[in-house]
């Protein structure tokens, strides 16, 4: 750990040139006491760091202390970039190591292509945390701890212990077999299997997770994307979701795919509108977000959603109608 973190700082130093301990502290999310030990510990290994005494001092690198990386065009640069300025990296606890991991890339960058690259990167902005309609994005946390043995445990191919809260239900614990790790618009979650059972479980939902030494039971090799598909089939396809055809304004169209599990089929409507076949969780669920978009939207089958509808307009004109 301190060995990647004395890294993190020698190509913090080359990427700004100089910093001050308070700053640096901040980048590496320590204590300025634990910068200056750092320090004196680069320097014992020969790494030609100095202190710049005054107002605008701070700690740098002699002049030349570099190395180049070969083999990444500009793009390819870009890219990694690009990728790292998204909220996704947060999402299976690895945020601060692809800190690291693109401070090594744009270091190591021959002079001229590491400043147009960086530059560059600044013009992308990947899922900022609000919308054009000031909607805040919220990413389920998961804690560090927890993440950390989950993410362990797929990747060693061991056996897992968690302690898993499931809607309206108490938390329990359960031994699992994992699979590996899906994220989809900020949720993450663990596939799995559960004595020979498919699982699908909300990593936000996970209070507490082991990883135990013995091995998993599960196939060598595993292709997520499949697994995903045939789990979202049956989800859909079980309970008791509703299924409605809807036609919706095109301004309020993104509104109605934030709060329907599915869409399962769009096409034109009369009057530039859009009609969709969309699932709901129930039928209380497509009541909730169909009244919410109010004349902008309107449910053309079940005829007992247009009909629950209808009632509560008209329970609605009742109330607010003209007393006279």
């Amino acid at each position: 750990m301190r060995a990647d973190r004395l890294v993190s700082l020698v190509l913090l130093l080359r990427r700004h040139g100089r910093l001050t301990a308070d700053a640096l502290a901040r980048e590496l999310e320590v204590s300025a006491r634990t910068v200056l030990r750092d320090i004196e510990a680069l320097s014992a290994a020969g790494v030609p760091v100095y202190a710049e005494r005054g107002r605008h001092g701070g700690f740098a690198l002699l002049p030349g202390f570099r190395t180049e990386l070969t083999g990444l065009n500009h793009e390819e640069t870009l890219a990694l970039l690009a990728a790292g300025s998204g909220r996704g990296e947060q999402v299976f606890g690895l945020g601060q190591a692809l800190a690291s991991a693109l401070r090594k890339v744009v270091d190591a960058l021959p002079e001229g292509h590491r400043a147009t690259a960086d530059d560059a990167a600044r013009r992308f902005l990947v899922d900022p945390e609000t919308d054009l309609l000031s909607r805040r994005l919220v990413t389920e946390e998961v804690p560090g701890t927890t993440m950390g043995a989950v993410r362990r445990a797929v990747l060693a191919g061991h056996r897992l212990r968690i302690h898993y809260a499931a809607a309206d239900q108490e938390p329990r614990w359960r031994t699992v077999d994992p699979i590996g790790l899906v994220t989809v618009r900020d949720r993450a979650y663990l596939l799995a299997t559960r004595a020979g059972e498919d699982r699908t479980y909300r990593l936000s939902r996970v209070l507490t997770a082991e990883e135990l030494p013995e091995a998993a039971r599960r196939p060598d090799r595993v292709d997520l994307d499949r697994i995903w598909r045939e789990r979202s089939a049956r989800f859909l396809s079980g309970g008791d979701h509703l299924i409605s055809l809807v036609r919706v304004d095109p301004a309020r169209r993104e509104e109605l795919l934030d709060t329907v599990l599915a869409v399962r089929a769009e096409g034109p409507d009369e009057g530039g509108w859009s009609r969709l076949e969309v699932t709901f969780q129930d039928f209380r669920h497509a009541a909730w977000a169909l009244w919410r978009l109010g004349t902008d939207a309107e449910a053309l089958t079940p005829a007992s959603l247009r009909a629950s509808l209808r009632d509560r307009a008209a329970a609605l004109v009742a109330r607010y109608g003209d007393p006279s």
